[in-house]
C-alpha cells in the first residue's frame, strides 16, 4: 500500500523541529480531522536556507512533510513556489487515492510559510497573489465518513 520512500520519510523523518525567528512560518490543516502542519522557513538572499516542520497527523502527512522539505531546502523562493502535491506524491514513488491530500496539505504548508515571510517584509510574491493562509486548504470529508 504504502511505497518504501513513503515508510522511509514516516519512519525517519527529515527536518522535523522548528526554527527560532524563523523568516516565514506557515500551518494548514484541519483540527477537525487531526492532520495539522506547520512549516518553519530562514530564508537569505531570496533562498531557503534552513527548513523545518511539525505535524500533527497520520503517516502519509509526516512523509508529505519531510520530502517537501527536502525538496525546497536550498532552492530559491521561485522554485520553492512552484512545488506541487504532484511533484510531492512522485517524489514519494506515489500515495494510496485517499492519501493524496496529505500532499495537498505539504505543498499550501509551504506556501503559507512563504506568504508570512513576504507579509513580513511587505512583498507581493509572484505566484501567491491570490494565497489565502486561512482557507482549509484539506477538503477530504469523503475519507471521513
Amino acid at each position: 500500500m504504502y511505497s518504501e520512500k513513503v515508510m522511509d520519510h514516516f519512519m525517519n523523518p527529515r527536518n522535523v523541529g522548528e526554527i527560532e525567528n524563523a523568516d516565514g512560518v506557515g500551518q494548514v490543516g484541519n483540527v477537525k480531522c487531526g492532520d495539522i502542519m506547520k512549516m518553519y522557513l530562514k530564508i537569505e538572499d531570496d533562498v531557503i536556507v534552513d527548513v523545518k516542520f511539525k505535524t500533527f497527523g497520520c503517516g502519509s502527512a509526516i512523509a508529505t512533510s519531510s520530502i517537501a522539505t527536502e525538496m525546497i531546502k536550498g532552492k530559491t523562493i521561485q522554485d520553492a513556489l512552484k512545488l506541487t502535491n504532484r511533484a510531492v506524491v512522485e517524489a514519494l514513488d506515489g500515495l494510496p487515492a485517499q492519501k493524496v491530500h496529505c500532499s495537498v496539505l505539504a505543498e499550501q504548508a509551504v506556501k503559507s510559510a512563504l506568504f508570512d515571510y513576504a507579509q513580513k517584509r511587505n512583498i507581493v510574491l509572484e505566484g501567491l497573489e491570490d494565497f489565502k493562509p486561512d482557507e482549509d486548504h484539506h477538503d477530504h470529508e469523503e475519507e471521513h465518513e
